[in-house]
């Protein structure tokens, strides 16, 4: 099992890539903190991954992605797996009053995350095998006054990934758009309370990502309660929902 992890240092990717390390897998690992990625990179070889090898780059930079997916194949020797798992909560309330800080926002989410989606796709439709798993959010299935710049973006990839999927319906890859409620990692540290069932952990979270690059999908809840909540929340009239400080 050949695997990239673009965004390798997110607390879900890192627990992810545990998963596939203890499965023998081979591992490409991209991000831009080089000494984080040496660190993951170390233990993931001491959990059992075959290799991992480490690109550094900074996603949210989508200048010539083609050329450097294909670099990233190259380097590993192929690909089964791609994990795109990058992305910022960002101040919803900034991005609100200023226009650059809502456009970084989008770019971030959605621009590049789309970019990077498209070229990966493009790699396992032409070899016709093969899996891309996109980290989505819960947040992008109904605009809410607390996060919409963010959930603006997550809708649009939710929507690309889901395009992705159909797609490759009759062909041999898939795509799953993974979409996570609120998740314990340093994302979410300004959060006041991070307690209770509606909190996952990183590794939940990984454990379902891990299950929805092999099966399930195009659109996976993570839990898998979450797809009943935000069910909920969508079909809330909007006289009720207004009323709502969700």
């Amino acid at each position: 099992m050949k695997v990239i992890i673009l965004g390798a240092t997110s607390a879900i990717a890192e627990a992810t890539a545990r998963l596939y390390a203890g499965e023998g897998a081979e591992l490409l690992l991209v991000a831009r903190q080089p000494e984080r990625l040496a660190a993951i990179a170390a233990d993931l070889r001491l959990r059992g991954a075959a290799r991992v090898e480490t690109a550094l780059r900074d996603l949210a930079d989508d200048g010539d992605v083609a050329e450097a997916f294909v670099g990233f194949i190259a380097a590993l020797g192929g690909i089964d797996h791609v994990l795109l798992a990058y992305g910022v909560l960002g101040d919803q309330k900034a991005a609100e009053r200023d226009p650059a800080t809502a456009r970084a926002s989008l770019r971030i989410n959605f621009t590049t995350a789309a970019a990077w989606a498209l070229v990966a796709a493009e790699a396992l439709e032409r070899q016709g095998h093969g899996s891309l798993v996109v980290l989505g959010s819960a947040a992008g299935d109904r605009g809410r006054r607390v996060n919409f710049v963010y959930g603006a973006a997550k809708a649009g990839l939710a929507t690309l990934v889901e395009g992705v999927a159909h797609r490759f319906a009759n062909s041999g890859p898939r795509a799953v758009i993974v979409k996570p409620g609120p998740v314990i990692t340093p994302m979410t540290e300004g959060f006041a309370n991070r307690k209770g069932l509606m909190w996952a952990s990183p590794e939940t979270v990984a454990a379902v990502v891990r299950r929805a690059a092999d099966r399930g999908g195009p659109v996976v809840y993570a839990p898998w309660f979450w797809r009943w909540i935000m069910l909920a929340i969508r079909l809330l009239p909007t006289p009720i929902f207004n009323r709502l400080n969700i």
